[in-house]
Parts: C-alpha cells; structure tokens; sequence
C-alpha cells in the first residue's frame, strides 16, 4: 500500500467542517490534528466500499459506547469485493464521552479522502485507520512521524535527562501491560516544580513482541524532539507522548515500576552507573560524549522526518560520468554507433544495470548545444503527462470540495469570482488549494444573486455575469466546469482544436458528448487503463452540467461533489447545451462568438506547484 501522508495544523479553505454533537461541546476529546494521510488508490466498486465501510464506522461506534470503558474496537465488512476493515482506539485516559467525540471528530476527517481504499487520522485523543485488506497485525510503517513542539523546556537539562529515562521506562514497560498502556509523570531532579508526563500506546491487535518493535522505532524518534517541551512520536501501531504540561488525569496514572524489571529498563541504575563514572573523573568526556550524540541522532532523526509525505516528486534525468558512458558504449565504437545527430553521434550504450539506451555525444563546437539537449532530455524524462488520472480525479474533487465550503458550508456564501487553474494551488501531495481571493464576494443573505461590475478572467466566466453582471455561486460553478475540462484534456480552454480555428474547448466538448465521441477529449498521455470510459463520460457530464445555462440548471457544488463519489450520481438524461451566445465586447481586438462561453488568448491556464503550508 502506497500512502500519501498530508500534514495540516491549520485551516484552509478546502477543510471540512467538523461537527461535534451539542452533549459533546464542554468535553476534551483532544482532537489536535497529527497525522491525516490517503491512499493513492481508489476502491474498485465505490458504492459497495462506502456501504461497507459506513457499516464498520457505526459498528466501531457502538462498541465505544457500550460501556466497560473500552477504549479499543475493531470492525470489518465484506459483503462484496470490495471490503472494508477499520480500527479506532482513544487513550485510554479519555472518558467516554470524550473518546466518542474524538471518534466523530476523527469520522469526519477521514471521510475527506473520498473513494480512497485506505486512509488514517490520528489525534491526540484518538486513532481511526480503514483499509480494504486486513491490517491489524500490522506494527510499522515508512513514514513514521516524530512531532515535536517549538519551546523549550525551562530546565532543558534537568528535562532532557529525566525525560530520556522516562521515554525508555515506557518503551520496556507498555508492552509488558495487559493493553498495551501506560501513563506515568515524575518530577524533574533539580527542576524545581517541573514534572514531566509520558504516555505509550500498542493498538491491542498486535503482539508484545510486535508492541515492542514498533515502541522501539518510537523512542527512537521521540527522544529527538527533548529537550523540547512536549512531543510525540506515531506509526502504524502505536503511540507516544511527553510533555511539561499535564495532559490527563492523576487519577489515570499507571504504576510502571513492577514491568522494568529484567530489560534493563531502570533508568534509577543508568544513573547510578553514570554517576560512578563522573564521580571517577569522566564528567568532561560524557558531557561531550552526550552532546555529540545528541547532535547527531537529532540531526539524524530530521533527516528522515523529512521524508514522511512521501510525496510524488518530479524526477529529472540520471547523471552519469563520462567515464562509465565511455565504458558501456565500448568507447563510442563504430559497431555501436546508430546514427547521427543534430549535435553529434548517437551510440547505443548497455549500462551496467543490463538497461539498453541510446547516448549522444554532443559536439561542443555548436555552442549552445549542451543547454539546448539538457533542456530537451529534461522534456523527456519529466514529460507532459505527469499527473494520472487519479490525481486529476483528486484535483477535480478537491476543487469540488473547496468550493462546497465557501458556498454552503461556511457562515456567509463566498463567491470567488476567478476560478481557474492558475487559481488552484497544488501541495506535495497534489491536493488542491484554492488560492487568491482578491476578487471575491460575499452573497447577502436571501439573495439569489447580486448585480455587480464584472471581473474575472474570460474564459472561464459565465455568461450571465459577464454580459448581465448577475453574480452568484453558479458563475463558480460554471468556471469550474472549464476547468474540469482543462484537467481531462491537457489542453487550455483558450486554445482552438489544431484540427479545426473555430473550436475553443468548451465548445469541442459539448461537439464531442453530443456525437457520443467524448473519449477523444482524454488526454492523450493519459494511461487509458488508469480509468473506465464510463467514469470519463461522468466526469465530462459533470462539467457540461456545470456549464449549462440559465444558472439554475446548474448543480450545486454539493450536489456535484455527490456526483463524483457516487455510479448513479449523474441522471439517465444527460446535460443540455444552451443556445445562449455572446461576443466577446470586453476585448478590442478580438470578437469571438462561442455557445456557451468566451475567451481570450492571454487567459491563464496552468496549475502552480504549491509546498507552502
């Protein structure tokens, strides 16, 4: 399983609002965001995946609050072949109440991930993870998290010292637990009133050995973050915390001394053993012996935290030495030579790796020779088509969802005015943001729309705003439907088909859907065995709908979002064109006449590489 870990301590326009029941409100579920990752993959039969894991949702649910205090459930459906299993588990410091909240919480979060066959949330409070396969021996994965926080602590000595014997108690005592769970503090030596909490955590599927090995991998993340003065270490299995600042209950402390025995877990005879050694005349060499560790091993830790997101990066060209390129073309012999080309011979060359390619050996005399080739082998290896459709799929619905929130779901209905994709910022992960809202305007309550002076980018306006000035949240609606097109085809919806100058892409489409050859609208880099035709037909009527005018033939950004989740979504009869027309008045020099639409040659239609957060 591939994952795309997508990090998020702050809100943007894209998240989902969470809902938590008005019993709920006064609780402490500790629902701060840590982890939020998806798979790749969508399931193959969404509807009977959702229907299977909406029923593992509610039986999680019921087992939490059943009563007993279990903090701890599993749950599993395979009516079909698509299956779905999911795990939740609250520390179990929480109280019901809190542990259902955080639950909920952690139920809407996940659900953001759509049609993937997999995804996890995990809080503070709580984890929540589903798969299509069984998952629940499983201990590890790449990707483990080191969180740690951005103060210091106000003894950082004192801290640091106490805290890396506290982390290790826990790791040699949690798996020796029936559950797997263990909450301890101590006061910090020569720390005044300082105290230090830890908290460790095996989901309660694994076994001790498992609980171990992953507990391990923990601590050894987590002891990075000290003399910081909280932090928190995840993977698949377990959990780990400490902090300065109390984070449960007294009550919920669990006396860990009778579990170190026998592992050499007492951090009371590490100390002792350091103390004979300082005491001896060594103080000088552990203080710097500590301090290289500890400078290397965070360093270390750093190094691999940054590799968590696992994110699809752009991969250019191999460089090879000229040495092993004269070795695999046998010193640009004759009998490998396979031609000629613009800037030199080309040879065939096996690597050592058995790969068989073609390599060019430039002639340095036609100057700018070397750039012009570096340019046009970096072309190739990045080459245009390089998002698939899952992540184009990801990029539509992730747009979709944006504009759900401004329109309906937010307290006002914002109206952006300037959708398209120059406007939808990409992160890592390549989930959609939706940027720049200098245009933007909010819809007076009981309106169904405002007169207003238009602005946008033609192209991807609608025409009643443009030619009326009549703005609602379908003139978004409509731009989005550009963009959807955009997305599938590859092309700018301001570039005419190179077959025929009259034809902008709008127009293409609706030529193409008619006559039922909407598959010559694909892109043509596209892998046409990453999609069914049915789902690109879907998806091009979901955007023709977008388009239609009046606007209130348009669906809601709701409506479409159900649309692209569901098989049924779009109805037996299919989106109709409108035989509304306008020039394009607001340029002087170019007049265009398109159905449903207009545009001009300086729109801009291409997406930006986002990695801010």
């Amino acid at each position: 399983m591939e994952w795309r870990w997508w990090f998020s301590l702050t809100a943007v326009v894209a998240a989902a609002l969470i809902v938590v029941p008005p019993e709920l409100a006064k609780a402490q579920p500790q629902i701060n965001l840590l982890n939020y990752g998806c798979s790749q993959y969508n399931a193959s039969n969404v509807r009977d995946f959702f229907n299977n894991l909406n029923a593992t949702f509610a039986d999680l649910r019921t087992q939490l609050s059943s009563g007993g205090g279990r903090r701890f459930a599993t749950a599993q459906q395979a009516r079909s072949s698509d299956p779905a299993y999911a795990m939740v588990q609250c520390r179990n410091y929480m109280s019901e109440a809190d542990c259902l909240a955080c639950y909920d919480a952690a139920v809407s979060q996940i659900r953001n991930c759509s049609a993937a066959n997999g995804a996890r949330v995990i809080y503070d409070g709580c984890f929540l993870r589903y798969e299509s396969n069984n998952f629940y021996d499983q201990t590890t994965l790449p990707g483990n998290v080191q969180i740690c926080g951005n103060r210091t602590a106000s003894q950082p000595a004192a801290f640091n010292a106490e805290g890396i014997a506290l982390l290790r108690d826990l790791e040699v005592a949690t798996p020796r637990i029936n559950g797997y769970f263990a909450a301890t503090r101590r006061a910090v030596s020569n720390g005044g009133n300082l105290t230090i909490y830890g908290v460790a955590q095996c989901a309660e599927t694994i076994t001790q050995s498992g609980c171990q090995d992953c507990l391990t991998v923990a601590y050894g993340n987590i002891q990075g973050c000290l003399p910081d003065a909280d932090g928190r270490a995840i993977d698949a299995a377990c959990f780990v915390r400490y902090s300065e600042t109390p984070f449960f209950a007294d009550n919920q402390t669990v006396d860990i001394t009778p579990f170190l025995g026998g592992g050499g877990g007492n951090s009371s005879r590490r100390n002792a053993i350091i103390g004979g050694v300082a005491g001896g005349g060594g103080l000088v060499l552990i203080l710097i012996a500590l301090l290289l560790w500890y400078y290397f091993s965070r360093k270390k830790k750093a190094a691999h935290r940054g590799n968590i997101l696992g994110a699809t990066e752009l991969q250019g060209p191999n460089i090879y030495s000229y040495k092993d390129l004269k070795t695999a073309t046998n010193n640009f012999s004759e009998e490998n030579k396979l031609g000629e080309g613009g800037f030199g011979d080309v040879y065939k060359a096996t690597l050592k790796n058995g790969n068989v390619v073609a390599v060019k050996k430039l002639d340095i005399s036609y100057g700018r020779a070397k750039a012009d080739f570096e340019s046009e082998v970096r072309l190739i290896s990045e080459k245009r088509g390089i998002l698939s459709w899952k992540q184009r799929f990801d990029i539509i619905f992730g747009t979709a969802r944006g504009l759900a929130y401004l329109h309906e779901q937010y307290h006002v209905c914002i109206i952006h005015r300037d959708i398209k994709p120059g406007n939808i910022l990409l992160d890592d992960e390549f989930q959609a943001k939706i940027a720049d809202f200098g245009l933007a305007r909010l819809l007076p309550e009981n309106q169904s729309h405002v007169s207003t002076k238009f602005a946008g980018t033609l192209g991807y306006t609608a025409p009643e705003y443009a030619v009326h000035g009549h703005l609602s949240e379908k003139v978004d609606t409509y731009s989005f439907g550009v963009v959807i097109l955009e997305i599938i085809s590859g092309r700018r919806g301001t570039d005419m088909n190179v077959e025929s100058d009259t034809e902008y892409l709008l127009e293409e489409a609706w030529k193409l859907y008619e006559t039922g050859d909407h598959q010559k609208l694909a892109d043509e880099t596209l892998d046409s065995n990453e999609y069914k035709p049915d789902d690109l037909k879907k998806i091009i009527e979901i955007a023709l709908r977008c388009t239609q005018s009046p606007a209130s033939s348009r669906p809601t950004m709701s409506e479409i979002l159900v649309m692209l989740l569901t098989d049924n979504s779009v109805e037996q009869k299919g989106p109709t064109r409108s035989s509304f027309s306008y020039r394009n008045k607001f340029l002087g020099e170019t007049t265009t006449s398109v159905s449903t639409g207009s545009s001009n040659s300086n729109a801009t239609a291409s997406f930006t590489q986002f990695t801010g957060r």
